[in-house]
């Protein structure tokens, strides 16, 4: 049965209200090709009434109503969108699986972390309220000082298709939590369910303006959110590319972004390890949400001694993989989310080949599904650190593997690439995993597992991987702006200059 997709349009000042140009882009079901919808597209033109919109929910009755409320006041509303959330649950994970392609069972998890993170940042707020003015110890009796933490202001949030409905959650609900107004661009891939968060927003009865919600174009959309001068700070995950064009853009303005880009991180496999709970978790690390996530484990470094034994092992699990409509019972692999981006990750394959890498499994559409954007699950031997299968991040169900003989080189082959999201390390030896630990130049490390993430610990990179740590108390602060504040307290003139002589 068909599931319907809600006709929405834009998200401003708590309306639904419909572009400037009138103009849609359609939906495609990556597992069947079909137009299921379409959503509006937004321009410069509506970008400037959200932006006007947030500005004046900032301010509103001196800052009382939003800015300067209570964080128990803001907590209450995120609480009353978690619980929302959680009502919809069965209806948005459906959508988010007919929108960008990933199994309902991983979509039905991702909703659940969406309502989870809103009920944490919820706490944040309440416990921000005894910590937003910090007393600090100064060396001169004359003078005391604070620390004031205030919302940074109106805010550009812009967020991939891989996550839809999370990877929003995760810069709106400590947006949010701060006291900022924001201004949400989703992907125009997979924007279904952040305009059910904007339903979900005026049910509860959130302040007009607080959060706007704007799909579109990132020429069209994207690029006058970053470049607006109201606009006080972006958070943006996405491509390495598209990175690097946001912050050149804020840059001019002097504007601070978040950055969480690319990744092309490694997994490195001892020979001390179970073979088929390790294959498990390697395959989990690189295939978990279709492949198409930026912190994906997709470069196995596996011991020498082992190597041949472990692909054998991964060769039998990856015919074991459900590969299917997302919709169906039992699906683990659902399609790349769009005929570009499938074609993409052919041409990666393809490249891998004309190179001189084998293609052990997979590296095609699989034989029983004649329609949509599928790849079966691949793994990749005989590569050598120049190819681009080793250099570049391919977002598809691509495993590529080398083999180590030493720790020593095993931290070398990790630490070569330009990114610097995550790494794992698999071995029953924990001093080793320490040392791997110490020595991987990432932001994340996982430690005989790959891909768990939790709202309460921080999430970013180093390197090409961006800057700036999302999730965590710390995400609050990516919406903070720190004010000290300095007061004189004595009741004697300050005598550094010589007073005027009294007539």
């Amino acid at each position: 049965m068909a599931i319907p997709v809600p006709t929405r349009q834009l998200f401003i000042d708590g309306e639904w209200r419909l572009p400037t140009n009138k103009n849609r882009i359609p939906i495609i079901n990556p597992a069947t090709e079909e137009t299921i919808g379409d959503i509006p597209a937004a321009t410069a033109e509506d970008v400037n009434i959200a932006v006007e919109a947030a500005r004046k929910a900032l301010f509103r009755n001196g800052g009382k109503d939003w800015a300067n409320a209570t964080g128990a006041h803001r907590a209450k509303y995120l609480r009353a969108i978690a619980a929302k959330i959680t009502e919809k649950k069965s209806e948005l994970a459906r959508l988010e699986a007919i929108d960008c392609g990933k199994p309902l069972e991983e979509a039905a998890w991702d909703i659940d972390d969406v309502a989870g993170c809103f009920e944490y940042y919820a706490d944040i707020a309440e416990a921000f309220d005894s910590k937003k003015k910090t007393p600090v110890s100064v060396p001169m009796d004359a003078f005391k000082s604070y620390v004031l933490k205030e919302p940074l202001g109106v805010v550009g949030l812009i967020t991939p298709w891989n996550y839809p409905l999370l990877m929003a959650t995760w810069k709106v609900a400590p947006a949010l939590a701060a006291g900022c107004t924001a201004i949400l661009k989703p992907s125009e891939l997979s924007s279904i369910t952040c305009l059910e968060l904007a339903e979900v927003c005026r049910e509860v009865g959130l302040p007009p303006g607080v959060l706007n919600i704007l799909t579109g174009l990132g020429p069209e959309a994207g690029a006058p959110i970053v470049s607006h001068p109201h606009v006080d700070k972006i958070a943006f995950t996405g491509s390495s590319a598209t990175g690097t064009k946001i912050m050149t853009a804020a840059a001019s303005l002097v504007k601070p972004v978040t950055l969480e880009l690319g990744g092309k991180s490694p997994i490195v496999v001892f020979e001390d390890v179970d073979l088929d709970k390790a294959a498990e978790w390697a395959l989990f690390g690189c295939f978990w949400t279709n492949g198409q996530i930026c912190s994906a484990t997709s470069r196995l470094i596996v011991h020498e001694s082992i190597a041949e034994a472990f692909l054998e092992k991964l060769v039998k699990w990856c015919e074991n993989i459900k590969i299917s409509d997302p919709l169906e019972e039992g699906c683990r692999l659902g399609p790349i989310v769009s005929s570009g981006q499938y074609e993409k990750v052919m041409k990666c394959i393809s490249t891998a080949k004309d190179e001189g890498a084998t293609v052990l499994c997979g590296g095609r559409r699989p034989q029983h599904l004649k329609k949509g954007f599928f790849v079966e699950p691949t793994i990749i031997t005989d590569v050598n650190t120049s190819m681009q299968i080793w250099t570049e991040e391919v977002f598809g169900p691509v495993l590529c593997v080398k083999t180590f003989a030493t720790e020593e080189e095993a931290i070398e082959l990790a630490n070569d690439t330009h990114y610097g999201l995550g790494s794992a390390v698999l071995s029953h030896d924990l001093e080793r995993c320490e040392r791997l630990t110490k020595a991987f130049q990432v932001g994340i490390v996982w430690v005989n597992c790959s891909q768990p993430c939790f709202t309460q610990t921080p999430w970013g990179g180093k390197k090409r991987s961006g800057f700036g740590r999302e999730l965590g108390e710390g995400g609050l602060d990516n919406y903070l702006n720190v004010k000290q504040v300095t007061q004189y307290v004595s009741d004697d003139p300050w005598g550094w200059y010589k007073p005027p002589t009294k007539p």
